[in-house]
Order: structure tokens, then sequence, then C-alpha cells
């Protein structure tokens, strides 16, 4: 059964839950101040040209209009996005994407983190809740983290959440303006047989 959404998650050291609109100043100061940490990891999208037409000249949606996706996604069970908050400060994010039921029952778990908030443990609590939230509420089976071969931080993150190397993947994602190869780590729930 689909876990009625928005969904709070928390933890002693950190807790998670979805961008509300009150958060936007809060998330582009984090961002902002984060910029230059955060851009060699950074999703993009590829220019496209079919006929010469270039299908990027649309815009970036606004912060509200983010938030209504974010929540119409979770609603809808492909997605769940949240902020993680330690204290009264938001220090970065976390997603399950890209959610497949039926015979797969699995997603694909990706995270950022302000660079103050680096090697706290924090981002693993992170994924370690996500991972739960996953296994125990929506009962996915696989769930992958696929990573920049060259981020040895998040590749730390992902080995102490107990997620095993599988292989790689060349050319896996537009990251930072090119294809970028990755490597795949993977969790898959036990109580699924």
């Amino acid at each position: 059964m689909m876990p009625r959404w928005p969904v709070k998650i928390t933890s002693e050291e950190i807790y998670l839950q979805p961008l509300r609109f009150r958060d936007r100043g809060r998330l582009y100061a984090v961002k902002a101040e984060n910029r230059q940490w955060l851009e060699p990891w950074e999703a993009t999208v590829p220019r496209v040209e079919p006929n010469g037409e270039d299908l990027n000249q649309h815009e970036l949606p606004s912060y509200v209009q983010m938030v209504r996706n974010i929540n119409s996604e979770a609603r809808n069970g492909r997605s769940f996005s949240f902020a993680i908050w330690h204290e009264r400060n938001l220090i970065g994010q976390i997603s399950l994407g890209g959610v497949i039921y039926g015979a797969m029952r699995g997603g694909h778990i990706g995270y950022w983190v302000d660079r103050n908030y680096i090697n706290r443990g924090y981002v693993t609590r992170a994924v370690e809740l996500v991972t739960d939230f996953a296994f125990t509420s929506l009962m996915l089976h696989r769930l992958e983290i696929n990573l920049r071969p060259e981020n040895g931080a998040s590749r730390r993150v992902a080995e102490k959440a107990g997620f095993t190397f599988e292989g790689e993947r060349p050319r896996y994602l537009h990251i930072d303006g090119q294809w970028r190869d990755h490597i795949c780590f993977v969790k898959e729930n036990s109580l699924i047989k």
C-alpha cells in the first residue's frame, strides 16, 4: 500500500521531509553557497537537435512548480524527494527515483549535501532511511546508487549504507555537460522472495 504523502522520516541525527513552499529561501541559499562544490556532480540536459530544432528550449520550472511536481510524483508512486535537515538547517537533498513496480520493483537513489556537513555520517544515514522506506513502505526489491568513479566520498556513502559494487556503466548520465561513466552499487530487500 502506497504511504500517504507527504512523508516525514526521522532519526536522532537528521530528518527527511519533502520541500515545502516556505523552504525556497533556504534551498536557494544552500545551493548558491555550494555551487562550485556541487557543479562537477550535477546532472545536465544534453543538447538534442533532431531536424535542427533544439528540444531543450524550455524554461526550468519555478520553485513552486518544482514542489508541486515533487508532490505529484510522490503521490503517484514514481519518485520521492526529500530535503535533508539537521536541526533547523537544510543540509541537502535525497531522492528515490525511477520507481518501478511489477516484476522489477526497483528504483535508484541520488543525493547531495552541503559541504559544511560532509564527513559527519548524515548522508549515509539519509541513504539508510530512504532505503528502509523503499524496502518496508514500498516493498521494493532492488535499489541502485550510480555514481561517478572519481567521487570517492559518494562511494564511501554507498558502501557504508550496505550497497555492494555491481559494475560499470559507460556514458551513463549527462553530468556537468558531458556523458559520464558511472559505477553502480546495489542493495536488495531480503524481505521479498
